[in-house]
């Protein structure tokens, strides 16, 4: 418990560090700005978004830019967009990410589809439940360094300052501030951005949800079929609208923020995972949380690999044999142990039989969750770009 709370120290005391000074006003009932419009797929509620931060046109519109843009980094040689590809479903294809420095972090990017409606934010941080606390530790982390702008806050800022087009677009998101660029504007405005990254029109959904009943192949149907039943217990991670438990939006009763350890490691025979990349356990402390991580929405998930929380996994059929065998045997090297045997390993991670054709069927049923229209929107697309078209 103590680790949670010093997480928590930390991560309220950056952005103290970082806000202090700022104050945004802006609201969706200001009649300078304009109040956000949800255009959301059947079968979608509407997302919690914090009242301090009320979704608007323009801070949607600036957040776009700044995602793109590299000048938010201390160096102004990467951007949010590096890591997060909208043709890969905001995910980079790469196992682990790496900084603008060029150091790598230990943890494969995560797909920004349907962002908005995450139970917690990154792999595996219980206290990060909104997307502004998240944002903040790329930003300004320094184990390691991703954006790099500890240390560079003034100059990012005098960057954006002098450019002609953020000078407009500041100015029409938080029309009541004397001084619009500080970081609090700029962490709520691609907040904004990233929460209208929805995604509800694959082939599933043309199916279950919009009646075209020839937009899922009779493979996949008995895919589907075999992910909802109790032989494969895949539904119970990955369920709902959205695929994975781990959610939230405005009409929760009671909110989803599981982890979960799946038998991906047992380095030590005692459910150990190797340093650090051990789950939940590197907040807690606590032996429970060893290897614990949140269940990934499954949405796009065709386009999203290298699989895991470290990327260890290249392919679908990796992932579907792994599921089968009830957790992965590494039978030599450093990370030497048998997962299957993993006794912190969550209860439905329990194996089963299946012929070739019903694991092509499963991965046929997880490919027909890839939504084209989400990976091509222009309104998610680089906006210099198309400025420059």
């Amino acid at each position: 418990m103590r680790h949670i709370v010093f997480a928590l120290i930390f991560v309220f005391g950056i952005m103290l560090v970082i806000f202090a000074g700022t104050e945004t006003r802006t609201s969706a009932q200001d009649p300078a700005v304009t109040p956000w419009e949800w255009n959301l797929p059947p079968g979608f509620p509407e997302s919690a978004v914090p009242e301090d931060n009320p979704m608007t046109v323009e801070k949607v519109e600036l957040g776009r830019y700044l995602f793109y843009d590299p000048r938010l980094s201390g160096n102004g040689v990467l951007s949010c967009s590096t890591c997060h590809i909208q043709g890969l479903a905001f995910t980079d294809g790469r196992a682990v990410s790496a900084g603008s420095t060029g150091e790598t972090t230990p943890r494969n990017s995560m797909s920004l589809t349907n962002v908005t409606y995450n139970g917690t934010f990154t792999w595996a941080h219980p206290a990060l439940i909104r997307i502004e606390q998240q944002l903040v530790i790329p930003m300004f982390g320094e184990t390691p360094i991703e954006m790099g702008i500890t240390g560079n806050e003034e100059e990012v800022l005098d960057r954006l300052r002098s450019d002609e087009t953020y000078q407009e677009l500041f100015a029409a998101a938080y029309p009541d501030q004397e001084d619009p660029f500080n970081f609090n504007a700029i962490v709520q405005a691609i907040s904004s951005f990233v929460r209208t990254m929805i995604s509800g029109n694959s082939a599933f959904d043309r199916f279950a949800f919009q009646g075209q009943r020839d937009a899922m192949s009779e493979s996949a149907i008995l895919g589907m079929n075999l992910f909802y039943s109790e032989r494969f217990e895949c539904f119970h991670c990955h369920t709902g609208f959205n695929f994975t438990i781990s959610t939230v939006h405005s009409t929760s009763a009671i909110p989803e923020r599981p982890f979960f350890n799946t038998g991906l490691y047992n380095v030590d025979g005692e459910g150990g995972y190797p340093a650090p990349n051990r789950g939940v356990y590197e907040i807690s402390g606590e032996l429970e949380d060893m290897g614990a991580f949140r269940p990934p929405t499954l949405r796009n998930v065709e386009v999203t690999g290298p699989y895991m929380h470290d990327g260890s996994m290249e392919t679908l059929e990796e992932v579907v044999d792994f599921y089968a065998a009830a957790g992965r045997n590494i039978e030599e090297g450093e990370f030497a142990g048998d997962g299957r045997e993993n006794p912190l390993k969550n209860a439905f991670v329990i194996g089963f039989e299946a012929t070739e054709l019903e694991k092509q069927a499963l991965i046929d049923f997880l490919k027909s969750l890839t939504d084209d229209d989400f990976l091509t929107n222009p309104a998610f697309s680089n906006p210099f770009e198309t400025a420059e078209e």
